[in-house]
């Protein structure tokens, strides 16, 4: 598990340096990140975080996800994009001896449109994308607002979200069939779509011209649908970085 841990970190990362460096055309860093899974013992554990960023007129790179600007001027950018979504379950990771009786899940390719809308009071960032890759059949929609303040050489940008998450995506990564029910003895368990309410802030300090150190973090509630799965032992889940970047 820790190479998929390692790039959901790269996913964060990559995106808090861009939403705060969006003027540089390339981004390149490096960083350690923590990461929590809902999951039944799973160990909190730090790992390095790669990031690379490119923001050009027509195309946009950020982390493990890449688009096309279909609208890109100041105030909204429409794009089309993909993105590697590292959401996954290996059974051997988990202590629980249940746990390593289940299926495995798999990590998927998501595609879909993503949309900004940036205003004096802050910026709307939303995107929805589904499965591509036959895993879940899934699709999920992310909403969020957020707020950029900058003070010198300090920038700060909370911000508040949600994820929904629709059945099919949610009962791939959380449910437990009548078989791996008999195999576990664990409860059998039919996941419906969820809302996941979220937290947010970026902070970062700029050195040197061209130089940043970051630290960013997602917090983030749980639905009842996760929460009330067999393989969840936690109402939240979590992300958080900190390192340094270099603009170019």
């Amino acid at each position: 598990m820790t190479k998929l841990k390692l790039l959901a970190l790269g996913i964060l990362a990559a995106t808090a340096a861009s939403t705060v460096q969006a003027e540089s055309q390339w981004t390149v860093g490096a960083g350690a990140g923590v990461i929590n899974s809902p999951y039944k013992q799973y160990d909190r554990d730090v790992y390095p975080v790669p990031v690379v960023t490119y923001e050009g007129d027509n195309f946009w790179f950020r982390g493990l996800g890449g688009g096309y600007y279909l609208w890109n001027d100041t105030a909204d950018k429409l794009s089309i994009m993909a993105y590697y979504d590292p959401t996954h379950f290996k059974p051997g990771d988990s202590d629980s001896n249940a746990l390593r009786q289940l299926d495995k899940r798999r990590s998927s390719l998501m595609a879909g449109l993503s949309y900004v809308h940036n205003t004096q009071y802050g910026f709307l960032r939303t995107a929805l994308a589904g499965d591509t890759l036959d895993n879940s059949n899934g699709f999920i929609w992310d909403l969020a607002w957020l707020y950029r303040y900058t003070n010198g050489a300090v920038t700060l940008t909370p911000g508040i979200g949600v994820q929904y998450s629709s059945e099919n995506y949610n009962d791939y990564y959380y449910g437990v069939s009548k078989a791996e029910s008999r195999r576990s003895g664990l409860n059998s368990y039919s996941a419906d779509d969820g809302w996941d309410p979220y937290l947010e802030l970026t902070a970062s300090y700029n050195f040197l011209g061209d130089w940043n150190v970051y630290g960013t973090g997602r917090y983030i509630r749980l639905s009842d649908e996760v929460k009330d799965s067999p393989m969840v032992d936690k109402s939240w889940s979590g992300i958080f970085s900190v390192g340094v970047t270099y603009k170019f």
